[in-house]
């Protein structure tokens, strides 16, 4: 899942909308949103996202959210090293290699560590 998508289906509960309504008030099929959730497509357009937005009333600060973590939603992501130092080619090889092993815990510290 990514963070777009578990944002997505956060607000869908807290309002207890299904992603089929969801998706016959945007006009997307219900599989899309389903494959959004869960990470299987890239980043939402930036029309899905203000349909979304629309859709659940979401202005200024809380669509600005949702708009970042559309962009940081991209399921498949390529780091170009090249012209970088050593250890940032170093970095990028080994959070590629470990990431799927790495605990929540650990994720969340290194999200932390880099900062937004």
């Amino acid at each position: 899942m990514t963070p777009f998508g578990a944002r997505l289906r956060a607000l869908r509960e807290l309002r207890g909308v299904s992603l089929a309504q969801l998706a016959d008030t945007i006009q997307v099929s219900s599989a899309y949103l389903s494959a959004l959730e869960h990470g299987h497509r890239g980043r939402p357009s930036a029309g899905l996202l203000h349909q979304v937005n629309e859709f659940f009333g979401l202005i200024w600060d809380e669509a600005d959210a949702l708009s970042r973590l559309a962009a940081l939603s991209h399921p498949r992501v390529i780091i170009d090293t090249a012209g970088l130092s050593p250890d940032a080619t170093e970095l990028a090889n080994r959070l590629a290699e470990r990431i799927r092993g790495l605990e929540p815990g650990r994720l969340r510290a290194l999200l932390d560590t880099l900062g937004e």
